[in-house]
């Protein structure tokens, strides 16, 4: 499996070297010149398209419970998600899939919520999109890590079928710790789906009296 993720160490003012991920033994070099003009398929930083959505939770967005609905959550992590992907890919992009969602604690009515996005990991027409979503009292100035996320887009051409996008330049340790974490978490929810393909295969009713025994379920079955 090749990564399209690619290191950057800041050598000579006209020079990057491109040390691939591919290989952990012979490690091809290239060299950029980031003098060059940018063209759709160039290679791209992750602060090239970091993303940052800031809105104030107003009343209309609480639930019943008196604070902001998870729901509004959900759809701007979207928005923020969708501009993170768009930026880099330079095209429209879908959401196919969204991870690890974490409500770490309530969004209060009043609070400003901030939604961080970066590309993570990229492959041929797809990234990972990591947001982190953080509430700020403006009242005492207090900030709260409050959602984690990790949502799957996919770009998209003219006619509305899967484009390219360009590789991802990893320029910091917490980038490639981000890369590196998002292609493990791919590989771990790929095994997981295969796992739960099987086990849906080999679900028989039959056998319910014992698979849910001390569940806090009760069958009665209608003929």
């Amino acid at each position: 499996m090749r990564l399209h993720c690619l290191l950057v160490y800041h050598l000579p003012i006209t020079t990057y070297l491109l040390l691939s991920l591919t290989t952990y033994h012979h490690i091809p070099i290239t060299t950029y010149n980031r003098h060059l003009p940018p063209t759709h398929m160039s290679p791209r930083p992750v602060k090239q398209s970091q993303t940052t959505i800031t809105e104030l939770m107003i009343p209309s967005y609480a639930n019943f419970g008196g604070k902001i609905h998870g729901g509004i959550l959900l759809s701007l992590m979207d928005k923020v998600a969708y501009a993170c992907a768009t930026k880099h890919a330079s095209a429209y992009c879908v959401t196919v899939s969204v991870d690890k969602v974490e409500f770490l604690q309530p969004v209060e009515v009043g609070e400003l919520v901030s939604l961080h996005a970066s590309v993570n990991h990229v492959g041929n027409t797809s990234m990972i999109i990591g947001i982190r979503v953080e509430a700020q009292n403006v009242k005492v100035g207090t900030i709260k890590h409050t959602n984690s996320c990790y949502f799957t887009m996919v770009a998209k051409d003219d006619d509305d079928k899967p484009t390219m996008v360009p590789e991802l330049i990893l320029q910091t340790h917490e980038e490639v710790r981000r890369c590196i974490e998002a292609l493990k978490m791919k590989e771990i929810k790929n095994k997981v789906k295969e796992e739960m393909s099987d086990a849906k295969s080999s679900i028989h009713v039959e056998d319910a009296a014992n698979l849910l025994k001390g569940e806090r379920c009760i069958i009665k079955l209608t003929p």
